[in-house]
């Protein structure tokens, strides 16, 4: 996909992309530079997004459960 940078500097992200990518209005956009490479980041509004979905899920139960464990010990 390409898109045009205007005269004062601005780019539009293709339609696909914002669907995709659940893109709108006031969404921030990292640009990091590798090297000749430039790469887009979308990130997320909220700071704990950033990290949902990357556990292996279950966390609560597994916690609950420790400890239950703990307190049938004492």
């Amino acid at each position: 996909m390409k898109s045009t940078i205007t005269s004062r500097g601005q780019t539009v992200v293709p339609a696909d992309i914002r669907h995709r990518f659940h893109l709108g209005a006031s969404d921030c956009l990292e640009w990091i530079v590798e090297g000749k490479t430039i790469r887009v980041v979308p990130l997320p509004q909220n700071g704990i997004d950033a990290f949902r979905g990357r556990g292996r899920g279950g966390a609560t139960e597994r916690l609950l459960a420790e400890r239950k464990k703990e307190r049938e010990g004492e």
